[in-house]
C-alpha cells in the first residue's frame, strides 16, 4: 500500500463492518449554532460537512432544518447516511468522493465542517483540500477544522510516513486509524493563510486518569472565516 494515500481503505472496511456514530460531536453542535448567519431562514443557510461518516453531524443540523450536504470517500457509510436520512424523512445532499475534488459549485456553502476528517490525509492533500474548501464556501463563510494534535500520546507510537503522516500506531486511543496527520499549531496556521482570517484556535487536550497506560487526547479546533 502506498505510504501516502488521499483515502485510507480502512475507513471503507470499517463502514462496511457496521461502523458508526449515530449522534453529533458537541463541538459541531456548538459551531453551527454560534456562527450560521442568523439572518437567514434556517433552510437557506448552507451546510457541508468533509468526510461526514455516517452522517450523524448533518443528522442534527438537518432535524434543527438546515440545508445539508456530505461527502465521505466511503461508499458504505454514504448509503448508511442516505438510508437513515430516508427512514427519518430528513433531506440531504449524500456523495462519494475525495475531499480534493469537491463535486460542488463556487461560493455555495455558509459552513464547512471538518470533524477528525482531514487529519487522515497526507499535508499536501490537506492543503488542496482547504483549497476546496475556501472555493465551495461563500465569502464570510466559516470554516470548523478539527485535525489530531501532535501532543496525542498515540503520536510516538507510531512511524513516521512521507507527507508529514504517522502510520501503522501501536498504542493509545488512535489505534486502528490507519494513516494519520498529527498537527502542530504550525501546521494548522499554515493551511489557513490568505484567504482566511483566523477567528479561534483551540488546543484541547484530556488525560485519562484511570487507565494504567498513560493516554493523553489532543486536538485542535479552529474556526476561521473566507475574507474573499
Amino acid at each position: 500500500m502506498s505510504e501516502t494515500l488521499t483515502f485510507d481503505p480502512i475507513w471503507e472496511e470499517k463502514y462496511s463492518q457496521g461502523h458508526s456514530q449515530r449522534y453529533p460531536w458537541d463541538a459541531v453542535v456548538s459551531f453551527v449554532f454560534r456562527h450560521y448567519p442568523h439572518h437567514k431562514p434556517r433552510h437557506e443557510v448552507r451546510i457541508l460537512e468533509v468526510g461526514c461518516g455516517t452522517g450523524s453531524n448533518l443528522w442534527f443540523a438537518a432535524r434543527e432544518g438546515f440545508c445539508v450536504s456530505g461527502i465521505d470517500a466511503s461508499h458504505s457509510a454514504v448509503k448508511y447516511a442516505q438510508k437513515r436520512f430516508a427512514e427519518d424523512n430528513l433531506t440531504g445532499d449524500f456523495r462519494t468522493g475525495t475531499f480534493n475534488q469537491l463535486p460542488f459549485e463556487n461560493n455555495y456553502f455558509d459552513l464547512v465542517i471538518d470533524r477528525g476528517a482531514i487529519t487522515c490525509c497526507g499535508l499536501s492533500v490537506a492543503q488542496q483540500t482547504v483549497a476546496e474548501i475556501r472555493r465551495v464556501l461563500q465569502t464570510g463563510g466559516k470554516f470548523f477544522f478539527n485535525p489530531y494534535s501532535d501532543r496525542h500520546s498515540s503520536y510516538v507510537s507510531g512511524r513516521p510516513g512521507s507527507d508529514g503522516l504517522t502510520l501503522d500506531i501501536s498504542a493509545g486511543t488512535l489505534v486502528g486509524v490507519g494513516q494519520i496527520c498529527l498537527y502542530g499549531r504550525r501546521e494548522v496556521e499554515s493551511l489557513l493563510t490568505d484567504a482566511w482570517k483566523l477567528l479561534s484556535l483551540q488546543h484541547l487536550e484530556i488525560v485519562e486518569q484511570i487507565q494504567p497506560q498513560y493516554m493523553l487526547h489532543a486536538e485542535w479546533r479552529a474556526i476561521s472565516e473566507k475574507v474573499y
